[in-house]
């Protein structure tokens, strides 16, 4: 059977997942708990996920998919990973929760800070959303200051006052910030182009003594993956520090994914807060903000800021955690070597694919996240992602997806790949992108 033959048979095998979605769509807003599993932007309707193993994912209908999306980044070890599934079923024979205090939690952060030593103290929560939402609290807290800078395109969850120019499902769907953000809270947050020291400089000179914080994406990835330029970490941290700004780094996306230490580690970042999510519970729903001594004890109990959460720490979250941080510690050379190659193969070959093909691609990659936007320049920031040419985008989304490769469904996402992906993968997802591409 051709691999034609086969996406024409995948293509037509999706009538369960068509029945689920319009199920779907009787109690869910467009059919999703989260727009970014919406296929709005590409066209067609989501395959159902049924189970997922390894490099692999099963729809309702028994089709088999390469995943590139890894639950968009924990993912880093596989799907069901035999080690993080044991250690979540031995937990679960304690109980889902408490509501108490446990040792696990201390276990975990003992890892987490082996890692990333700026994490004097920390605080586990239950998403990344409220790991960003918290950090920004405390960081206007300890400077008696107001004022946050963000970057363009760069999504640090859908607190209110971080929805402004957000990238990500914001940027899919062609929505500015969102509805529902009082322009008082909206204009607390000043969105800057990313790479751009320059007007960072004059956005400190306009607001002298206001800024409470800088939080940004260390590299892009909800705007598609973009590297910081060269300097830039740099200067970034030498502006916060002469104008007395805290200097957070959203560590959600990049956290143990790029490196162990994640960014902060690949390039000798000091952050004052950095946040992280999923990764650090194996993929389960856990987010941890971290930082300096003296700004973390500033938090209730010890101090005035408050923040609080019945399932923080959660046991389950917590066993998956130390399952996965202490395999990427214990196996660090062989698990990170094996992330760079592969995905330096499967992105550059797609980008070789296109080349032939004569369609404009622009690959960026940083370690085993990557993007492969369609159009012609370099892309630094938002406004060069924002020249892509998403109807290709979508043309390819589709028809790699009828060959058995599970792509994010935007432009504006980041691809990710895991220690299960190998060579047999690699093979068929460029031979994919061959057969897309000459469409």
């Amino acid at each position: 059977m051709t691999a034609k033959t086969e996406a024409s048979q995948m293509t037509a095998n999706r009538n369960h997942s068509k029945a689920l979605q319009e199920r779907a769509e009787r109690y869910f807003p467009g059919g999703v708990n989260s727009p970014v599993r919406a296929f709005r932007s590409v066209g067609g309707a989501p395959p159902f996920v049924a189970r997922a193993e390894g490099a692999y994912l099963w729809d309702a209908d028994g089709n088999k998919y390469i995943d590139y999306v890894g639950s968009w980044g924990p993912m880093i070890l596989g799907h069901a990973f035999p080690p993080v599934v044991e250690a979540i079923e031995r937990a679960a024979r304690g109980s889902a929760s408490f509501g108490a205090s446990t040792a696990a939690e201390a276990d975990l952060a003992e890892k987490i800070q082996a890692c990333y030593p700026a994490a004097e103290k920390m605080r586990f929560v239950s998403s990344g959303t409220e790991a960003t939402m918290s950090a920004i609290r405390l960081a206007r807290a300890c400077t008696g200051r107001k004022i946050i800078v963000k970057f363009e395109g760069c999504y640090h969850g859908h607190a209110d006052g971080l929805l402004v120019k957000a990238g990500s499902g914001v940027a899919t769907f062609g929505i500015p910030g969102s509805a529902g953000v009082p322009e008082e809270i909206a204009g607390l947050t000043l969105a800057l182009p990313y790479n751009d020291l320059a007007v960072i400089e004059a956005a400190f000179a306009a607001h002298k003594g206001e800024i409470a914080a800088v939080i940004l994406e260390p590299v892009v990835g909800n705007a598609g993956c973009i590297a910081p330029a060269a300097g830039f970490h740099a200067g970034l941290r030498a502006i916060t520090r002469r104008e007395g700004a805290l200097l957070i780094i959203d560590e959600v996306m990049t956290g143990f994914r790029v490196a162990l230490g994640g960014a902060t580690e690949l390039y000798g970042l000091d952050p004052d807060l950095v946040t992280l999510g999923k990764i650090v519970g194996g993929g389960l729903p856990v987010g941890v903000f971290g930082g300096r001594r003296e700004l973390m004890d500033q938090l209730a109990p010890l101090g005035p800021v408050y923040q609080a959460g019945t399932l923080s720490g959660n046991p389950l979250a917590m066993a998956a955690g130390i399952a996965t941080i202490g395999y990427l510690q214990e196996h660090r050379a062989e698990v990170y070597a094996k992330l760079e190659s592969s995905a330096k193969a499967v992105a550059e070959g797609v980008l070789s694919e296109a080349a032939k093909a004569g369609v404009a691609m622009t690959l960026n990659r940083v370690g085993s996240m990557w993007t492969w936007f369609f159009t012609p320049g370099p892309v630094a920031n938002y406004d060069d992602a924002a020249k892509s040419d998403t109807a290709a985008f979508g043309r390819f989304h589709r028809a790699m997806l009828d060959r058995g490769v599970w792509l994010p469904p935007s432009q504006f996402e980041a691809m990710f790949l895991g220690a299960a992906h190998g060579e047999a993968e690699i093979r068929a997802t460029v031979e994919a992108a061959r057969e897309a591409l000459a469409r």
